[in-house]
């Protein structure tokens, strides 16, 4: 399969500070990758990097097979990168159909992701779409946050963190909706998670950070099926 991403000793970080020393790895077309590692290893850093919201000291980033690193944040959406970063970053004095209608881009494949399909995958969206961003429970503007990308129509979704704070019938829904995207739609995809257990049965891929470098590569089965394996790399497997 070829790649859609490569990653080559990739070197980011904020101003002078290096986060990411050396970081490589690479994503086929369709497939999933979890991206773990304990708080404060360079996960958000490398989310960040691949988005174009750091500054690259050094390594190459390709995006079937075209060089991303070369392009500055604001391009790399009609490059094919789906971002949704931790702080959501909907626009909250919008509606939620203003909201995905002022970002969404012309598919680059027949099966386009549109409002309708956004709402035909969150139907508690399509009850609200009237309604303002502050007007949203986390789990919605979480909800709306994921259309938001979809709607670019991208070729790699950046997912960081999409579960965190949020009730476990919401956990639940999500999670049912990123294996829709994923595993039927056959969408690319980064998922940074902090509930291993969760990720790792909907993912192809994974790769665990420690202090800015990748300390381990494999099929997420491997790290699902070995328990001690993921104590070890994790300190604690928690599980959802």
């Amino acid at each position: 399969m070829a790649d859609l991403l490569r990653v080559e000793n990739l070197r980011a970080g904020y101003g002078e500070a290096v986060v990411l020393n050396g970081i490589s790895f690479s994503l086929g077309e369709g497939e999933t990758l979890a991206l773990l590692g304990r708080n404060g290893t360079g996960k958000t850093t490398l989310m960040d990097t691949l988005a174009g919201a750091t500054r690259q000291h050094g390594g190459q980033i390709f995006l079937g097979g075209q060089p991303l690193h070369t392009l500055p944040s604001h391009e790399r959406a009609a490059a094919g990168i789906g971002w949704v970063p931790q702080e959501r970053n909907i626009f909250k004095s919008l509606t939620v159909q203003e909201n995905l209608t002022a970002v969404a881009r012309p598919a680059r494949q027949s099966r386009a992701w549109t409002p309708e399909r956004v709402y035909e995958l969150f139907p508690r969206l399509a009850e609200r779409k009237t309604n303002l961003g502050t007007q949203l429970s986390g789990g919605e503007q979480q909800m709306l946050a994921v259309g938001r990308a979809l709607v670019l129509n991208p070729r790699l979704l950046l997912l960081d963190e999409p579960l965190e704070g949020l009730a476990p019938i919401i956990v639940e829904e999500l999670l049912r909706a990123i294996a829709r995207i994923t595993r039927e739609e056959g969408l690319s995809a980064i998922i940074v998670e902090q509930h291993p257990q969760a990720i790792l049965k909907i993912s192809h891929h994974a790769v665990v950070l420690d202090q800015g470098k990748v300390v381990h590569a494999s099929d997420a089965n491997t790290l699902r099926e070995n328990p001690e394996l993921l104590d070890s790399l994790l300190g604690v497997a928690r599980k959802l």
